[in-house]
């Protein structure tokens, strides 16, 4: 696939991102960003919800899919990974924030679920790319919510865990 460098200042999709703290001035893009500014939310949780999390995280998600609602999160274990899998079963949009450098995608056991993102006119961002040498730490995980924070017009959390 090939990966695509986008500078948020030259998107309508992406402008949000200039008006968070340490705005990137470029992103990397496999896959396919909307050319305008859409109604976009982000649906993130724990990495291991409890049934009813599973559940309501499965519910909002097509549902704001399905009216066509851009549905944003990390491609984390958990609640990511079935926020972005509903709204591909919605036929709605998804775009995952990663926390390391693509072309990899991590976790590894997401990798069949980020090309379905992208066969599915969807996308997956980082703020690193092929170029550059970068090591993923507590600190990746902290940049990447800035940006999905920074993108989505409101941030829902299906479900947290204690600690």
């Amino acid at each position: 696939m090939k990966i695509n460098k986008v500078a948020p200042a030259k998107s309508d999709y992406l402008a949000p991102l200039v008006t968070i703290p340490k705005p990137p001035d470029v992103l990397y893009v496999l896959g396919g960003i909307p050319d305008d500014r859409q109604p976009t939310i982000a649906i993130v949780g724990t990495r291991k919800p409890t049934a009813y999390g599973r559940e309501i995280t499965e519910s909002f998600s097509r549902q704001l899919a399905s009216r066509g609602i851009i549905v944003i999160s990390g491609l984390a274990i958990g609640v990511d990974g079935i926020a972005h899998r509903a709204a591909l079963e919605a036929e709605g949009t998804t775009i995952a924030i990663i926390a390391n450098a693509l072309p990899n995608i991590y976790p590894a056991s997401h990798r069949q679920l980020a090309h379905d993102i992208v066969d599915h006119g969807g996308a997956i961002i980082g703020e690193h790319g092929p170029d550059e040498e970068y090591t993923v730490g507590k600190w990746s995980f902290l940049e990447r919510n800035r940006l999905i924070s920074g993108l989505a017009d409101a941030i829902l959390i299906t479900e947290a865990s204690a600690s």
